[in-house]
């Protein structure tokens, strides 16, 4: 029996696959992702503190909001004493809501990925023209606002339709984060001849899936961080690498797992001679420069 599939690549085992290198011969790349976001009030999706009440639902939605007010700045504040990059998921409401937070990220060079319009939705349940509109809106607020458009995306709740590659590729972007399924960068096929580079982004070292979903506490999901940042490391000598970790300033920019999240950045800076500390979109520009053929 053969089982329906997207048809977006074919499988290429991880062992055999051509090999190469990031720059400076480094086998394993690292990237810090931090999603900035922004929710409705009184309606819409959002993560959940505690099980919600009848809407308003004032606990979440401030314990959410505290993330852009305090717990961001606190994250910025830790990143700025390592000298990390960063790259930025933006709602494009954002730039109404928190444009200060937006414009500190940009003024430490980050770079700035697009994360659809609010995380109070979800683009995937959408018809193919509302989906368009949903993506056009938002990449063209993050040009405006960033003088540039934006070249990697990050769909809210990772949420994709059957046609969403399609449509990043066709509104111009390079990659995209919402596929889970590789340590290594993989293109995508896109209608009409496009194509589309998959950039791993984690759903481990991811502080929703791990402390709002299993309820791990703040030193077990620092302690994910580490453990998996030593052990790709000695995996990257074989083969390149890629390692992301998925940040949320509500969550561990909380004062007692900010503590334990400076514990696993100090533990990847000491390293920083032995990777290549990096952003999504420059892994994507690095991959598209290489030979036909070398990516899967």
């Amino acid at each position: 029996m053969k089982l329906p599939t997207h048809d977006r690549y074919d499988y290429v085992p991880l062992r055999g696959r051509q090999n190469y290198a990031w720059p400076g011969n480094r086998g394993l790349a690292v990237y810090f992702a931090l999603n900035l976001e922004h929710f409705r009030f009184g309606e819409g999706l959002g993560a959940e503190l505690a099980p919600g009440g009848p809407q308003p639902d004032v606990l979440n939605f401030a314990w959410r909001d505290w993330g852009n007010r305090v717990g961001a700045w606190y994250m910025l504040d830790a990143f700025d004493a390592l000298d990390l990059p960063m790259a930025a998921l933006v709602n494009s409401a954002m730039y109404d809501y928190a444009p200060q937070l937006v414009a500190a990220c940009r003024a430490r060079g980050d770079e700035i990925v697009g994360h659809g319009r609010t995380n109070a939705e979800r683009q995937g349940v959408l018809d193919e023209a509302a989906e368009r509109s949903l993506i056009a809106g938002a990449t063209a607020r993050l040009t405006r606002e960033e003088g540039a458009p934006p070249q990697g995306w990050l769909g809210p709740w990772i949420s994709q339709s059957h046609r969403t590659p399609d449509l990043l590729a066709e509104a111009g972007y390079r990659y995209q984060l919402d596929w889970c399924m590789d340590d290594q960068p993989i293109w995508f096929r896109c209608r009409n001849g496009g194509r589309l580079l998959a950039v791993p982004y984690p759903q481990e070292a991811n502080d929703i899936p791990s402390i709002v979903g299993r309820k791990d506490g703040a030193a077990q999901f620092a302690d994910i961080v580490v453990d998996q940042f030593d052990e790709m490391l000695e995996l990257s000598k074989a083969r390149p690498l890629v390692m992301g970790v998925a940040l949320h300033a509500y969550i561990v920019g909380q004062p007692h797992r900010l503590r334990h999240l400076k514990r696993a950045l100090r533990h990847i800076a000491a390293r920083r001679d032995e990777i290549w500390l990096t952003t999504p979109g420059a892994i994507a520009r690095h991959c598209a420069a290489l030979p036909a053929g070398v990516v899967p």
